[in-house]
Formats: C-alpha cells, structure tokens, sequence
C-alpha cells in the first residue's frame, strides 16, 4: 500500500511538473531554456527577505551585486562597481566607483543613490533578513553620481564578504515612488542580466535576459527559471525527460543514474558551505558545555563520510578548511574532536544526567545532500551515550524560519559562502548579531573584534584560528564536513558549478 502510494506520489508530481513546463513552452519555443531544479524555498518578490545562497543569487542575477567572488581567480571581482579601495589612513573608509554603462532593465542609469538607498532598506525594511550584512556599516555617502563611500563602525578587513554577492541594488527612483511592495512586485527594475519576470512563492522564479544588459552573451539561456525541487528523485526524474536541465544536489546513490543518461552528465564542485550540529544555550539543556561537547565525541563524522556520503565529503577540523581564508593546517589538527563513545558517555554523567537526557533534534529534509538519512544515522550514536534524540523533520521553510528566529534548539544546518569566515562566524556565534542560537562568551567577542580589525594577513590568520579554538572548546557546533556537490546538467547545457551555490547566468552556455 505504501509503495502504490509513493507510486502515486511520484506520478502526481511529475504531471505537475510537466504541466509548468508547457505553460511556458509556447512563449519559449524559440528561446534557449534553463530550468533549474533547486532544493531551496522560494520566497517573495522583496529581495532581503531572505538569506539563503539561493534567492542571494538569484536577486543577483536579477539587481545585480557591486562585486562577486570569482573562485578561478580566488578573488572579488566586479560587477555594478568597477572598483573599490580602503583608505590608508583611515580604515574605515571604503570607496566604491560604480560602472557609468550600467542601466536598469527600464533604461534608467545606475546611480550612487541607488546603492545607499539599498543599504539603508536593508537596515529598515521590516522583512529583511540581511541585517547583519549592513551592521559593520555606520553609514553609507553618495559622493557625486558614481561614487559610493561606506564608512564602517570599527575597521572591517572582511567587509567584500559582506558587500559582495549580497547586496542586491534596487532602485531609490521606483522605491520612493511606489512603496516597498509595489516595487518589488509589480515594477521590478533592475541592473542585472536577467530581468524579473514571475514569483511564485514556494514553486519557482521565472526570469528572462534583458536586452539592454552589458553582462553575459548570446549563449547563456534566454530564460531562467529556478524550480523548487526538494525531492531528490523528482530532480533526477525532470532531469532524465528533459523537463529540467539542471539539477542541484544529486546524492551519491543517484550519481551513476545520472552519469549513465543519455543526454545528461555530471558536474562537480568542491563546497565551502560548512556543515553543522547547532546547539542553542537559550534552551535546556545546551547551557551545559559537557553536554555540548559530549555530542561532539559521540558522532562518527569518518563512518557518515565513508558510508552515508561515499566520500563525497570532507570532515571539517575546526571550523573552516582548505582554501578559506585563515585556513591553518597545523593548527587544525588540533582542533579535530575524535569520535570517543566512552569520553562522550562520561561527560553526559558530569553534565548531571546519569540515567541520560532527553532532547529534540531536528533536520531539513531534501534542502542539503542526504540531510535527512545523516540525522538518522546519527540519533543512535547520541543515545548510544545516553542522549536520547527524537528527530524532528520539518519542511524546510518552516525549519528554516525557525531557525532565523532562534526557535531551533539542536538541528543540522548548513552555512554557505563561507570564503572569508568573518561573517559566518560572526552571525552565529557573536553576542547579539543574529538569533539563530544564542551562544555568547565575552572573551570571542573580543578576539572577533580583533579578527575584524586585523588587515594583515598572517595576524589575521592566527586570530581567526585563536577565535576557532574557543568554539572548539565551548561547541556551540560541532563543525561536521564540506560536501563535494555533484550537479546533474543536460548534455547541451555547460556550467562550473561555484562552490558558494550562487548559479549566475552568464555562467551558463547552451550549446
């Protein structure tokens, strides 16, 4: 009866998905394509409503962002600003010149306005959730027409990780004349090379290149569309009938189904999103450290790798790993917390639970590769030293809004783009910069404030790592390993996957 009914499911899913399909295949037929299948949720038409890699990307593609990372060249790259510097003697003092090419979908011309008016929504707007992208930043000066200065509160030497790939620039003209809402919804005007087309919230975003962009060429896709996709299976299915051309995330179980395709192949990326097992003090019983650090001796992160991942994964020492910034291989081997079922047993006894805990612990389910089966593989390994953890699976909207509002006590979770780990480390783990888990100590808080201060690169490197080794011994996280992303893509259709999950489409050819 089961198997009929996941029969039945599938088989409803793929009718939905075949339908979308042909609705926009009349106004499509003579265009190039790409349809993404995609784990995240998709949310509104506001562009700081959320702040997830997906929908950072996706309003990239649509506004347009003052810089991107360019993995190739590992290094920030522009896009609506040409360039940037730091003032040398006063480093809080950021410059940036914005290209004078650059116009909106509209034809309206890129100003210094439009990017000041983008900070301080960012800061006000009532639905944004990008708030501590803006929070170095005391205040943001339109110089003349081209040139932007950001002055931040203390010296910031990882603000381009703030800045870059984040901010996407809306226009102050349409925003002062229509209001938050109707901006964003009925008269999105933006710089980037594909313009907004349709919003549907929980389903898909559609967007079309504009013709008047100065970013990418005739090959990329004349239309774009991200189509939320949680189920694994209904990815690889789309992908296989040619109703998708990209599907995200595919598990190592499906590789070879996808490999051996006939008009579909493989794309590999390393990942710098870093995998975590959060734990929020503001909830019984994570205020006890000897608990938190408990779990972190109770799970075999080499058998989940080897098993569950087939590899396709490497364990995090610490909290960064190889090719992000502060990265330091010697250090990092002191900071692995070694699987130690008995050590993880004795402190769960000093923790005072000598007859063990109970605990709630909950997982997305379809948003990270094999999140779910992970989860379970390691509830027994906490009750195998008397942490008892009953799995929780919501959607993953609805994990994912509790979670940003700190209503998560003990959940797997991931935190993507982590190229300079000065922000990442700062939103979960610095006294009062986001909810997300309510860990605070003093003394990080200090040396963080060091870290942001400290431009020099071998300084900054050792205070990165001094920060790293108070959340080793306090684990607020146990920091668990980098996925190696396998994407499934059409044989037509050529992408490099970036390691920060942000898909831009000029990075797409069809062939």
């Amino acid at each position: 009866m089961l198997y009929l009914f996941s029969k039945l499911k599938f088989a409803l899913i793929a009718v939905a998905v075949t339908a979308a399909t042909m609705m926009f295949s009349t106004v499509a037929s003579a265009q190039k394509k790409v349809v993404i299948g995609a784990t995240g949720n998709i949310y509104g038409w506001n562009p700081y409503q959320d702040s997830a890699a997906q929908m950072y990307g996706i309003w990239c593609n649509v506004y347009g962002c003052l810089c991107r990372y360019d993995f190739k060249k590992a290094g920030y790259s522009p896009m609506l600003a040409e360039s940037w510097s730091i003032n040398p003697n006063d480093r809080n003092e950021w410059t940036f010149k914005l290209r004078k090419d650059v116009k909106s979908h509209s034809g309206a011309q890129l100003t210094s306005a439009d990017v000041v008016h983008t900070i301080n929504r960012i800061k006000t707007d009532k639905q944004s959730s990008q708030k501590q992208n803006v929070r170095p930043l005391k205040s943001a000066i339109a110089v003349d027409k081209h040139t932007v200065k950001l002055i931040t509160k203390i010296p910031t030497a990882h603000l381009l990780q703030h800045v870059c790939d984040i901010y996407a620039i809306t226009r102050k003209a349409v925003f002062d004349k229509h209001g938050p809402r109707k901006a964003d919804r009925k008269f999105p005007d933006g710089f980037g090379p594909y313009k907004l087309d349709r919003v549907v919230i929980g389903e898909q975003v559609i967007t079309r290149r504009a013709k008047n962009s100065v970013f990418g060429n005739k090959d990329n896709p004349d239309v774009l569309i991200w189509r939320k996709m949680t189920e694994v299976e209904q990815r690889v299915t789309a992908l296989l009938n040619g109703e998708i051309q990209i599907a995200q995330f595919i598990p190592p179980h499906l590789m070879k189904r996808v490999a051996g395709g006939k008009n579909t192949k493989l794309s590999f990326t390393d990942s710098v999103e870093i995998m975590m097992l959060l734990m929020n003090p503001n909830f019984k019983p994570w205020a006890n450290k000897k608990l938190r650090q408990a779990v972190a001796h109770a799970i075999d992160r080499d058998k989940i790798i080897k098993t569950i991942l087939q590899g396709m994964a490497k364990k995090l020492k610490g909290a960064i790993g190889p090719g992000q910034i502060g990265y330091d291989a010697a250090r990092s081997k002191k900071f692995d917390l070694k699987y130690d079922p008995a050590l993880a047993r004795k402190l769960v006894k000093e923790a005072g639970y000598p007859n063990g805990v109970d605990v709630e612990m909950s997982t997305p389910v379809g948003r990270y590769v094999n999140d779910k089966i992970i989860s379970q593989a390691i509830v027994p390994m906490l009750a195998k030293v008397g942490i008892r953890a009953k799995l929780l699976t919501p959607e993953w909207s609805t994990q994912w809004a509790n979670v940003r509002k700190g209503k998560r006590s003990f959940f797997y979770q991931g935190r993507g783009s982590v190229i300079d780990p000065g922000p990442a480390l700062a939103q979960y783990f610095k006294t009062g910069v986001s909810p997300r888990i309510k860990y605070s100590n003093p003394k990080y808080d200090a040396l963080f404030d060091e870290v942001a201060r400290e431009f020099n690169p071998k300084k900054r490197q050792k205070l990165i790592n001094d920060a790293i080794a108070i959340l080793v011994e306090d684990v607020p996280a146990v920091f668990m390993w980098r996925h190696k992303l396998a994407y499934g893509v059409a044989k037509n259709v050529s992408i490099s996957p970036p390691a920060n999950g942000r898909i831009y489409g000029e990075n797409i050819r069809i062939k």
